[in-house]
Parts: structure tokens; sequence; C-alpha cells
């Protein structure tokens, strides 16, 4: 395994926006999809909690910052292509905005 910094990731190949995966480490669930900037990914280095960029609000956000869910990132991994993140983290919250665990639970039929 490769070990790479902040600035190696890609952030330029999709305009300084990048998608992340968070997984619960004990479950392993998917629990979201969303998406962080440079600052974001610095930032969740720095404190040890996950941070992402809100594409719709065009700013940073700590996960749990207004619900309380904090989700401490145990590991971070990017892609063979340096373009998207899976954080790792260590969750005993709901993940979803809606008090879901995981923000997939709607199934498509």
């Amino acid at each position: 395994m490769k070990v790479m910094k902040a600035g190696d990731v890609d952030f330029a190949k999709r305009g300084g926006v990048i998608p992340v995966v968070v997984q619960d480490r004990q479950t392993k669930d998917v629990l979201t999809l969303v998406y962080a900037n440079k600052e974001a990914l610095e930032i969740t280095i720095k404190t040890g909690n996950a941070w992402f960029y809100s594409t719709s609000r065009g700013k940073l956000w700590m996960k749990g910052e207004e619900s309380g869910n904090v989700q401490p990132v145990h590991e971070i991994l990017a892609d063979c292509d340096s373009d998207a993140l899976l954080y790792i983290v260590d969750s005993d919250r709901p993940m979803c905005h809606t008090g879901e665990r995981t923000c997939f639970h709607n199934i498509v039929k």
C-alpha cells in the first residue's frame, strides 16, 4: 500500500471537488457518498473528524456540527487515480440527515 499526502490527491481533475465514500470500520456498511475539496481533506486529517464540501451550499461542513453525529475518521484511502476517497469511520450514530444509519436506505426497483 502506497502512503500519500493530501497534496497528492488530484482535486484538479473534477474542478476542485472529489467524491468521498464513507464506510463504517466495524460493519463495513457504506454510510454515504459526499464530496470534499482540498481544505476539507486537510481539516479532516488535522482534526480526525469527517469534514466535507457541500456542493449545494458551497461551503465546508463537519459531519455532526448540527446533529451531533460526528464521524471520527480511522483511515483515509485514495483510489488508484487519486481522484476519489474512502473515509473509514468509527460510526455509532446515524450518518443520514433523515436519522437513518446510512444514506443508502431506499430500494430501487
